[in-house]
């Protein structure tokens, strides 16, 4: 069985992406493979790691890509996925083939301020959308 091909792209590669790609291939790793890259490669978030690991999921060893080294290398993809917002989901190459473009916007955990406390709680929040959006995909891909 041929696994569907998603790329998540964010604006750094650090948070959103790499949670959207650790979800699908964790939660539908038998028919995705999913992978992450920023519009420019960043460093992970440290809070992102922390929640992950919360679900149960370490993202610690993970590298930040850059989404046009992927589109240089002529890499293909079914869905190329922005969870960052519209307006630097359209810096994003269009990649060759088949490929269905979603945007789904979510903060920006970069972005957050406040205590240590704060910032996790903002973070859960945004894990959990991503996560709720990603099991909503794998439904309606099954369907």
């Amino acid at each position: 069985m041929t696994k569907t091909k998603v790329l998540f792209v964010c604006v750094h590669n650090s948070a959103r992406s790499q949670m959207a790609e650790a979800f699908l291939n964790t939660l539908a790793g038998d028919s995705f493979y999913a992978e992450s890259a920023g519009l420019e490669a960043g460093t992970l978030n440290p809070y992102v790691i922390q929640v992950m690991k919360e679900e149960g999921i370490d993202i610690s060893q993970n590298k930040t890509d850059s989404v046009f080294e992927f589109f240089k290398q002529g890499r293909l993809f079914d869905y190329v996925i922005a969870v960052c917002d519209v307006a630097n989901a359209e810096k994003c190459p269009v990649f060759p083939g088949i490929c269905n473009r979603l945007n789904w916007s979510f903060p920006n955990p970069v972005e957050f301020t406040g205590t240590d406390d704060e910032i996790l709680a903002a973070t859960r929040k945004v894990r959990d959308m991503i996560k709720a959006e990603i099991e909503k995909f794998i439904v309606n891909y099954k369907q």
